[in-house]
């Protein structure tokens, strides 16, 4: 279905008189050379949409019926006999135009390409499912049949319109061309009888279906001009991944972000994922807490980062750590996260940063805090050169060698010699952002060399449980049982693993947490390593 028209038209071509029926009363004598014009973006609009009749305009609105062309291989100089090579398929299209405009101006374009002017589909037919040579285009209005009329009534062949068309232009796929209206125009009437408010016209296409409009009175304010305001034309990356951003949740300032809540209860856990993450990384640690039960006492919200594993960035959307929090604020705004119990947060690399700034800001709303994998803060010069080298080559080169060498650098000897699945998960997990969403990650993390929070203060108001890998070089043991003094919390480091805690050790991570979860400010035995309080 054709219901958006702007996906598949990149300029509408129409062909004037075109029919060897053609009627003769808008005076233009029959041509010697096929008689070429441009429909307007804003003409253009689907089946069942509303033609707008503009009296301050035309008093002379007309139909034609015609059958479309969908070009599906570009090229210039085109020869007739290589045309149909270059065709998609067909569709329907209605040729909308304002007699008297011909008249006066002494040309096609202002006639024929008002707002609303071209209305098209409802469906796009490959060419191989269709007999062009018994195709028929009818139109009728209120029930009454006005035009008929076949391919064979063309003056100029659908090739050597083609050709025409692309011996100075190179006509790409997605070009659409109108063939050409066949006798029956209201112009050719006598008396002559145009369209009027309330109108129905429909344009049938044997083998592809039929297009409906109805006529409605022009104001102001229309559809097509909201449909303009509505329209982004700033580039947003990551939304092809989505469809456009199906299922996606919009806050008021306009992103467009993956969220997921799972369970209903009174108390509420909310997970932020680190760079190169997703909401992903967490699905081992959801399960493992039972999050998913019905029984469950959490509401739990998950999210992916702005740009980052289904979430969309502008490109004039700035993306910083306090970008993030601003974000987590709004989604407990729209979601109406339950806060009453106060939240735990549980954050994972850079992730940290967020959910650390988050309880700095919001300390009456923060109960507990899990950072897995901290790194310093604010954010050493090393690291802040490391980000920004990282964020000018996903951009050259894409997001595989980049996967690669972070999987690598990051992950714990054991983990690249006896943890395939674990390296792999890496990979895929870093393989799968958008370019340039993981390049403002890269960004938003650079941004941490002037970010200052005060641990400390979180410490008196927030019990807290920092997890690490004895190889983790972002977020190593003697920083973390620093920051864990600092905030008087717990730490605990786990042996053979790096900065990928959950991928590398899922196992260790939830006994660390289940245990913080169950009796925060107890100390808890583990098999592998052992938790213990600021020391």
């Amino acid at each position: 279905m054709l219901k958006e028209k702007r996906t598949i038209i990149h300029k509408g071509r129409t062909v004037g008189v075109n029919a060897s029926g053609y009627d003769s009363s808008d005076k233009i004598d029959v041509p010697s050379h096929p008689v070429i014009f441009t429909k307007r973006a804003t003409s253009i609009i689907a089946n069942e949409e509303d033609i707008l009749l503009d009296e301050n305009f035309t008093s002379s609105l007309d139909y034609e019926g015609e059958i479309g062309v969908i070009i599906g291989k570009g090229g210039s100089h085109i020869t007739e006999q290589n045309a149909n090579e270059h065709i998609w398929g067909y569709t329907i299209i209605n040729d909308i135009t304002a007699r008297e405009r011909q008249r006066d101006h002494k040309q096609f374009y202002i006639r024929k390409s008002a707002d609303s002017y071209c209305p098209l589909g409802p469906l796009a037919v490959p060419a191989c499912a269709l007999d062009t040579k018994t195709m028929t285009v009818t139109t009728h209005v209120n029930g009454q049949l006005r035009q008929k009329g076949s391919l064979e009534d063309l003056i100029f062949s659908i090739p050597e319109l083609i050709s025409t068309l692309s011996q100075s232009q190179t006509l790409r796929p997605g070009d659409v061309i109108a063939t050409g209206t066949p006798a029956g125009v209201g112009i050719g009437r006598n008396p002559p009888v145009f369209l009027k408010v309330g109108d129905e016209i429909e344009v049938s296409v044997s083998g592809i279906g039929t297009l409906t409009n109805k006529v409605v009175n022009a104001t102001n304010e229309t559809y097509i001009g909201d449909r303009l305001e509505q329209e982004n034309h700033i580039p947003i990356s990551n939304l092809a991944i989505t469809n456009g951003g199906i299922g996606l949740t919009t806050l008021p300032c306009g992103k467009q972000l993956n969220v997921k809540i799972i369970g209903s209860g009174p108390e509420t856990i909310i997970f932020v994922h680190g760079l190169g993450g997703s909401i992903s990384f967490y699905t081992p640690i959801v399960a493992g807490l039972g999050l998913d039960k019905e029984d469950s006492q959490y509401t739990t919200l998950l999210f992916d980062l702005e740009g980052h594993g289904l979430s969309t960035t502008k490109a004039t959307s700035k993306v910083d750590i306090q970008s993030y929090v601003q974000d987590i604020k709004s989604l407990i705004d729209v979601l109406d996260i339950p806060t009453h119990k106060k939240i735990t947060l549980v954050a994972h690399s850079m992730g940290c940063l967020v959910a650390s700034l988050f309880a700095s800001q919001n300390v009456n709303l923060v109960d507990r805090l899990v950072l897995i994998g901290p790194p310093p803060c604010p954010l050493p010069a090393a690291g802040v050169e490391g980000s920004l080298k990282r964020a000018t080559l996903v951009r050259e080169e894409g997001m595989r060698n980049v996967a690669i060498a972070v999987a690598t650098a990051g992950t714990s000897a054991k983990t690249r010699a006896d943890r395939p699945l674990a390296f792999t998960a890496v990979q895929m997990s870093l393989l799968a952002q958008d370019p340039e969403g993981y390049a403002k990650g890269c960004t938003a993390l650079a941004s941490a060399a002037n970010l200052n929070i005060n641990f400390e203060q979180i410490g008196r108001k927030v019990e807290t449980l920092i997890i690490t890998g004895d190889e983790d070089k972002i977020s190593p043991p003697a920083h973390v049982q620093k920051l864990a003094k600092a905030m008087g919390g717990d730490s605990i480091v786990l042996p053979g693993v790096g900065h990928w805690h959950v991928f590398e050790d899922c196992e260790g991570v939830l006994r660390a947490v289940t245990g913080f979860l169950l009796a925060p400010s107890a100390k808890v035995e583990l098999k592998e390593g052992k938790l213990t309080n600021g020391q």
